[in-house]
């Protein structure tokens, strides 16, 4: 693979599909300087710039770069249009129906995340695969955020150690929490249960991260690959953030 290809693959995972057709569409109809502010997704200008830089080592014209960043585009949209659902559970299982367990395809879900993983959950308790799973994953360089209800935001309806707390051993994640000053309805809960990794593998379930909710517990949920549910999903949490609905904790 020649560097111009390795840059176009990289910013597939930067920007997405959408994001590079419209790089595309910029070296196509711009002018070379303002090429790199063409978009106002995160981190365009710096992914955009290693293209263009990759496109001119290469000795490629701008017709030619355009016309392979827009059938990679192309490719990379049909494929994420292939969608596949499966149900997963927690509990007992069952011989004549076969499903998913929710602890084997969350740890799965987790291990196969290559760039970034998000998790929420309203209580969270030390469950020690998942531990395991998300220091293996940030050892690999994903980047890993949580998003955990806290005691205060829960008032009565959680008791003991912070739900943060269930994730101190593992360095790297990034914590977060739904601020009660946020909150426009009194009384509201920050009570999502999901994991998606790379926008691309979407798990949401019922089940809360502690092992009565992954193992324990009859918990039923669905596991998506593909589509634009797990993308929609991974920009609704960047979202939160950047609007300020979310706020970090801290740093583990």
């Amino acid at each position: 693979m020649s560097d111009f290809e390795q840059a176009v693959s990289a910013a597939i995972d930067g920007i997405g599909a959408q994001g590079l057709h419209e790089l595309a569409t910029a070296i196509r109809t711009s002018p070379r300087h303002i090429v790199t502010t063409a978009s106002a997704r995160s981190g365009f200008a710096d992914i955009a710039r290693a293209v263009l830089a990759a496109k001119d080592q290469a000795g490629c014209t701008d017709v030619e770069a355009v016309a392979y960043m827009q059938g990679v585009a192309a490719g990379y949209t049909q494929r994420t249009d292939e969608v596949r659902v499966d149900s997963v559970w927690s509990g007992p299982n069952t011989h004549r129906v076969p499903v998913r367990a929710t602890a084997q395809v969350l740890i799965d879900v987790v291990g196969e995340a290559t760039r970034e993983l998000a998790l929420t959950t309203y209580s969270a308790k030390p469950y020690q695969p998942l531990l395991d799973a998300l220091t293996t994953a940030i050892g690999r360089g994903v980047a890993v955020t949580i998003v955990v209800e806290t005691l205060q935001g829960a008032g009565s309806a959680l008791t003991g150690a912070e739900p943060a707390a269930a994730f101190a051993s593992v360095r790297g994640i990034q914590l977060w929490h739904w601020p009660t000053s946020e909150r426009t309805a009194q009384g509201g809960k920050m009570h999502a249960k999901v994991a998606v990794a790379d926008s691309r593998i979407l798990l949401v379930s019922s089940a809360n991260l502690t092992q009565s909710g992954i193992q324990t517990n009859i918990e039923a949920g669905i596991l998506v690959r593909g589509g634009a549910a797990p993308i929609r999903a991974a920009e609704h949490i960047a979202e939160l953030k950047v609007s300020g609905a979310l706020k970090r904790l801290h740093a583990s």
